[in-house]
């Protein structure tokens, strides 16, 4: 069954069919091989999702959009500008500040890139930045949601983990704020490089006015962190908790959303969620039947038998993670890996909120390669760059993120201080 179950997932996965379907019918050609009853199909599905933990997923999901349609990207656009506008190439940096405010929010990489490429694309095109660097910085920039809270990838880790969603959040600063950092620090050599413009001449006065203009959505991620952390909150009310915070700044602080514009906000919210719950209870099946054969429980002993190297362990990891972050988006990845290389990481004595930023670092990595980097795609089809050109000026982001990937995986103390 195992064979018919991983070939039926490939095939259908070349054929270019959504992830969330490839793994639903992948696992129906199974159960019909081994002759289990289709039953089983429902009740796996609807079992996975009948979680209190995954509420955070629309909730987050409902603030996201309201945040989309409230003005708040552009405000911490103008906040960022105002602190960077100064130095040479200042759009550029706009966009890798953003990224990581903007990651403190929406807890979607591809969101953000959506929504820092069709301001800050058309902007950097008309000052003439080259085209495919000012793509790939949005994308780069944009995927950092994945790693900063609230992260949906790291909500899906600690339910399938049974790791704290708190400690989780607090650890995926650092790393998170560390890229973004050098994400700066590459576009200024490349604006000094090709003597890209000054913006704006730096006033304290400039900063404190797009300050307090941006400040109530600054405030976002603190609520959630410290009322996680400080157990006011679980994650799923936090989630109903920031829903709720973002519309009243939004419609009766920045004016921005009116009542006429709920049915669209909800409307996205609500096929965000779908998507994401059709990959969760297709996953969840899917994961099931490797159990049943014991799949996750070989392939832990064999990596386990390959070396008892905890660095060449840990080396191996990540170049698994990588490649399936190729191919795979970050849900179904976590729903997929973290039965089979969770164990692993714990026979290693490695934390499970280190290994957590690991894999999730690993997949933020795969939204910017092909063939399925979404954020790289949301990039490419809002500047026009081609994936070949595209992926070649992400190629020293990619490094970047995996230097910070060889500092978590080797220096636990970047995740683990900040839990106790």
């Amino acid at each position: 069954m195992a064979a018919i179950l991983f070939v039926a997932f490939v095939v259908f996965l070349v054929l270019g069919i959504p992830v969330g379907f490839v793994l639903a019918l992948s696992s129906i050609a199974a159960i019909l091989y081994a002759d289990y009853p289709l039953t089983v199909l429902s009740q796996r599905f609807f079992a996975s999702l009948d979680s209190f933990p995954y509420m955070a997923i629309p909730l987050f999901m409902l603030a996201g959009s309201i945040m989309a349609h409230g003005g708040i990207t552009r405000r911490i656009i103008d906040f960022a500008l105002s602190l960077v506008g100064g130095i040479r190439g200042a759009l550029a940096h706009v966009v890798a500040t953003s990224g990581i405010m903007l990651g403190g929010i929406s807890g979607s990489g591809v969101a953000d890139t959506a929504a820092l490429g069709s301001v800050m694309v058309p902007e950097m095109k008309r000052r003439n930045y080259d085209l495919g660097f000012s793509a790939a910085l949005v994308a780069a920039s944009g995927s950092i949601g994945l790693i900063i809270p609230p992260s949906i990838a790291l909500i899906i880790y600690g339910v399938s983990t049974n790791t704290s969603i708190g400690d989780l959040f607090l650890a995926g600063i650092i790393p998170g704020v560390t890229i973004g950092l050098l994400f700066l620090v590459y576009s200024y050599f490349v604006a000094r490089k090709n003597n890209y413009p000054v913006e704006t001449a730096f006033s304290w006065a400039n900063v404190w006015t797009t300050f307090k203009k941006a400040a109530l959505a600054l405030f976002m991620p603190v609520i959630i962190i410290v009322g996680i952390r400080g157990g006011m909150f679980t994650a799923t009310e936090g989630g109903a908790i920031i829903a709720f915070y973002a519309f009243i700044i939004s419609m009766f602080v920045y004016r921005e959303i009116r009542i006429k514009d709920l049915p669209k906000i909800f409307f996205d919210a609500a096929l965000s969620t779908a998507v994401i719950s059709t990959i969760i209870g297709a996953t969840s099946l899917f994961g099931w039947l490797l159990t049943s054969e014991q799949i996750p429980q070989k392939a832990a002993n064999f990596l386990i038998g390959l070396t008892d190297d905890k660095f060449l362990l840990l080396l191996l990891i990540n170049v698994i993670l990588l490649i399936a972050g190729m191919f795979l988006d970050s849900g179904p990845a976590i729903l997929l890996f973290s039965p089979i290389l969770a164990p692993v990481a714990m026979s290693l004595d490695v934390n499970m909120v280190q290994f957590g930023l690991i894999m999730v670092i690993n997949l933020t990595i795969g939204l910017l390669t092909p063939p399925v980097g979404t954020a790289m795609y949301v990039a490419s089809n809002i500047s026009g760059v081609p994936i070949l050109q595209l992926t070649r000026k992400l190629v020293p982001f990619w490094l970047i993120m995996i230097f910070v990937l060889l500092l978590v995986t080797y220096v636990p103390q970047i995740t683990t201080f900040v839990i106790g």
